[in-house]
């Protein structure tokens, strides 16, 4: 039986689709599972071993299979589902313009997008929801991503390189799309966070990319003025490079972001601070603390697309850093 699963983005939810592949496998047993997504996240969908084959768009590959199952409203995603026949089709497709369902239980998921008011009381995870999509059983499948000796090669000689203490690294990032400016924690927040952490011996991996650059240069030579060592992944990490790094890491903290997704993923303990998205519909699987802004429900959902700057400062360091100590067994 050929199985077909579209996931173009964003990279954080391409992740936490994974259990969608186990659990189609584990219905399916002898499938032959093929994932279509976008850009490099698709080289850490190949650690996933019920994925047999990962195509990126463009796609050129077989158009027709027994089973379609697209969990993506994505403009590319429902002009892919035009192009693949299927006996089967669960998920969303393109009705003149707006996103449809094949199929009833795909419709929850979609109405959260477009309902404020439903977006808002609904409690059900990320993973729930496309459970219903795909109509199977949700029993709390994780996901997992597996590092090649290639990437754990890096990591350790990044390790060697920068003498990290691996028992007290802090990995934090901050970073997020320019769509959701409110996800971010403030940078003075995070530079406190970093001087606390420094006084109580814990080394700092701070993680960006080319948005972050010019920021994180800023941040560092403060710091450094201040005789605080401060470690930086290579901004143009790839999504592999990335998690490699993230690996090292005793604990993450990091905004509702792909860095908590891979962390989650590499079965890290996650401290997530959620300014303006929903907490709930975060699986956390007994790795994640949720650290939930007090004006949260003051801008979700009807305001995620603003900027606050008492928002985003309104998480407190000591909060945070109580919570960091907790994961890693010293509280």
């Amino acid at each position: 039986m050929k199985i077909c699963i579209i996931k173009l983005g964003a990279d954080g939810d391409v992740l936490r689709t994974i259990p969608l592949a186990k659990a189609i496998k584990k219905k399916y047993k002898n499938s032959q599972i093929t994932w279509i997504t976008k850009g490099d996240i698709g080289e850490l969908l190949k650690s996933v071993k019920e994925i047999d084959n990962v195509l990126s768009v463009p796609y050129y590959g077989p158009d027709k299979f027994d089973i379609l199952y697209n969990f993506d409203i994505d403009k590319d995603a429902l002009e892919l589902v035009k192009k693949i026949d299927a006996d089967e089709k669960y998920g969303f497709y393109d009705d003149s313009g707006f996103p449809s369902v094949f199929n009833s239980g795909a419709s929850y998921y979609l109405d959260t997008l477009f309902d404020d008011e439903l977006k808002k009381i609904n409690k059900k995870t990320y993973q729930e929801m496309m459970f219903m999509v795909a109509e199977l059983k949700y029993e709390k499948e994780k996901y997992e991503i597996k590092l090649e000796n290639e990437d754990k090669n890096y990591a350790e000689e990044f390790a060697r390189k920068n003498r990290l203490n691996r028992g007290k690294l802090i990995g934090i990032h901050m970073g997020a799309s320019s769509r959701w400016p409110s996800k971010v924690w403030h940078k003075e927040n995070v530079k406190e966070l970093i001087r606390k952490a420094n006084k109580k011996g814990y080394d700092i991996l701070l993680f960006g990319g080319p948005n972050e650059v010019e920021e994180h240069e800023l941040l560092v030579k403060e710091l450094e003025k201040e005789k605080i060592k401060i470690h930086r992944n290579n901004p143009k990490n790839s999504k592999k490079g990335f998690a490699s790094l993230v690996n090292l890491c005793k604990v993450m903290v990091c905004s509702d972001s792909f860095a908590l997704h891979v962390a989650i993923a590499l079965n890290k303990k996650t401290v997530g601070l959620f300014f303006c998205t929903s907490p709930s519909e975060v699986e956390g699987y007994d790795l994640l603390i949720k650290i939930i802004a007090d004006k949260l429900e003051e801008f979700f959902p009807e305001k995620m697309d603003k900027y606050d700057e008492e928002l985003v400062k309104s998480i407190s360091v000591d909060k945070v850093l109580e919570a960091v100590e907790g994961a890693i067994g010293n509280k």
